[in-house]
């Protein structure tokens, strides 16, 4: 009887220790979600238009800054920080010489977008993305996700502009 009741004892003790154990692997499962968002959200090409980017030095594009319903209102309302639901897509381009629109100006002075160089995106979830100000970032060239090594520095430069909840662009009526 006395075996029985030391196994007893040691089972529960065992179970006890997994089930003592089992609450910390949520934190820790919650921490390594990763923030970065690997899929191109569908419908992104009819979301509206915040505003448009032109960045030179080394990246020398042209940028159509789109964002979903839930973003476009945040913008118009000025809500502040973004509420969760809001997607903002940056559509990067080369730009190139207009030749036609030159000629029609009689100087060279137009420029229009070229070829496609990247689309990148911001989707508020303020739990999900908590380790990143409640944003996952988004990196893609060609409809593929970058390699995690270029999406990590995604968060450390938006990290900067915590005055507007991490977002670079303002909204242009």
């Amino acid at each position: 009887m006395k075996r029985i009741s030391f196994l007893l004892v040691g089972v529960v003790g065992v179970a006890g220790a997994f089930a003592f154990r089992a609450p910390a692997s949520g934190p820790a499962d919650q921490a390594s979600v990763p923030v970065f968002v690997t899929q191109i959200p569908p419908g992104y090409r009819n979301w509206r238009l915040i505003s448009v980017a032109h960045e030179e030095g080394n990246l020398h594009s042209f940028a159509a800054v789109l964002g979903n319903d839930v973003a476009i209102q945040a913008y118009r309302e000025g809500t502040l920080p973004f509420p969760d639901g809001t997607f903002i897509a940056s559509l990067h381009y080369q730009h190139v010489p207009s030749a036609e629109n030159n000629t029609v100006f009689g100087r060279d002075q137009s420029f229009v977008p070229g070829s496609p160089t990247n689309i990148q995106f911001m989707v508020k979830d303020s739990t999900k993305y908590a380790a990143t100000g409640g944003w996952g970032f988004g990196f893609f060239i060609d409809g593929k996700p970058v390699d995690e090594a270029k999406m990590t520095s995604c968060y450390p430069c938006h990290a900067q502009e915590k005055t507007r909840d991490l977002v670079f662009t303002r909204y242009a009526p």
